[in-house]
């Protein structure tokens, strides 16, 4: 999939900007903080429907300013021209179209536009909570796979019932408590399956490009731990239904998965030095990339990388530069401070490229 050409208005501090893109390489070059990461994050918004740094719409609105909208023409890989817009005014719901036609609901339109996002605060994903690494999961899986968002709403809605009834002053009626506790097992088995599948086929290739970068020095592991792996999910989440009372909520089930990251056979977390994090979670990123590459879509991902060579020594940039570079990978968006990084990207490979330049929400040429 390729974005030929896009219009943002108001949005965060772009007030407007309307560019054609190369179909390789677009980069942008400027300070912190004067709106680079915004360009990207309204192009991973037409993909997702939602800014990748903001839970509420509202937020993404520029100060002062009643609405905004994003617009995108793509080119998928048989020449066919899709149009994407979104907009909101404050106060009212978003409207998501695809060729001037209003979705029904917006899960409809994941996955059309694959997109892996490289960002600095992907360090969260090693520091962070397990509520991070499975989003990871359901960020990918969700992107070609349309049923896993639908068995994952199933599970969340049981889930949250199921909390509901054992936050009850009164005992609850063990019968309803059976209902939910059957959705939770019958579509938290569906996410168990998928997302176990999807760590073991992506493992190895992570692995490959980790050690690419590292240049072989370092192993490193990838490990999905699941209630799921207890025996029938079922019986996992009801055998400790007095414990879940107790609590006021759900101990067992797949909101409970974590992938465990090991460097060395021991937790990244501890292990990891600032630029060995770094290595981890592009390589990470590059290795979801390849898998929905390589989906039944057979359609090539964009691929949005933001800042990713700072707190890297000059051996592993130039590995992710030869790695992004090549012919493996589609439509790149890039951003850095440094114009050096990108001059030897640019002057290393044949292909088309733009440079843009971003002032304080302006982006030129």
């Amino acid at each position: 999939m390729i974005l030929s050409h896009i219009s943002i208005v108001n949005y965060k501090n772009i007030l407007l900007a309307e560019h054609t893109l190369s179909p390789k390489m677009n980069c942008l070059i400027g300070h912190n903080g004067v709106g680079k990461t915004n360009f990207l994050d309204a192009i991973y918004y037409l993909s997702f429907c939602r800014s990748a740094y903001h839970a509420l719409d509202s937020q993404v609105i520029s100060h002062n300013q009643d609405f905004f909208m994003i617009e995108g023409t793509y080119l998928n890989e048989n020449g066919d021209k899709e149009v994407i817009y979104c907009g909101m005014k404050r106060g009212q719901k978003k409207h998501f179209k695809r060729n001037k036609k209003e979705y029904k609901r917006l899960s409809e339109h994941i996955g059309l536009l694959p997109l892996i996002f490289v960002s600095p605060s992907d360090s969260i994903l090693i520091e962070g909570a397990a509520e991070e690494r499975r989003r990871l999961m359901d960020v990918v899986i969700a992107q070609y796979d349309p049923t896993y968002i639908e068995a994952l709403n199933r599970y969340n809605k049981a889930l949250q019932q199921r909390n509901v009834l054992l936050k009850m002053e009164q005992e609850p009626d063990p019968l309803l408590l059976d209902v939910w506790e059957r959705q939770m097992a019958e579509e938290g088995t569906k996410i168990y399956v998928k997302r176990d599948e999807f760590v073991r086929k992506m493992t190895p290739v992570f692995q490959d490009i980790y050690n690419t970068v590292a240049d072989g020095r370092e192993e490193v592991s990838l490990q999905y731990v699941s209630h799921g792996q207890r025996g029938d999910l079922l019986d996992v989440i009801q055998r400790d239904r007095f414990k879940d009372r107790a609590v006021g909520y759900s101990l067992h089930g797949v909101h409970r998965d974590d992938v465990e990251m090991s460097l060395g056979g021991y937790p990244m977390r501890r292990e990891g030095s600032q630029g060995q994090n770094k290595t981890f979670v592009i390589a990470l990123k590059l290795a979801q990339f390849d898998f929905l590459r390589r989906t039944n879509s057979q359609t090539t991902p964009l691929l949005l990388l933001d800042d990713i060579f700072d707190k890297l020594d000059a051996k592993r940039v130039e590995q992710i530069v030869n790695l992004v570079a090549s012919d493996a990978f589609g439509q790149i968006f890039i951003t850095d401070t440094n114009r050096e990084h990108l001059d030897q990207i640019l002057s290393n490979s044949p292909f088309d490229y733009r440079l843009f330049h971003v002032e304080d929400g302006v982006i030129t040429l």
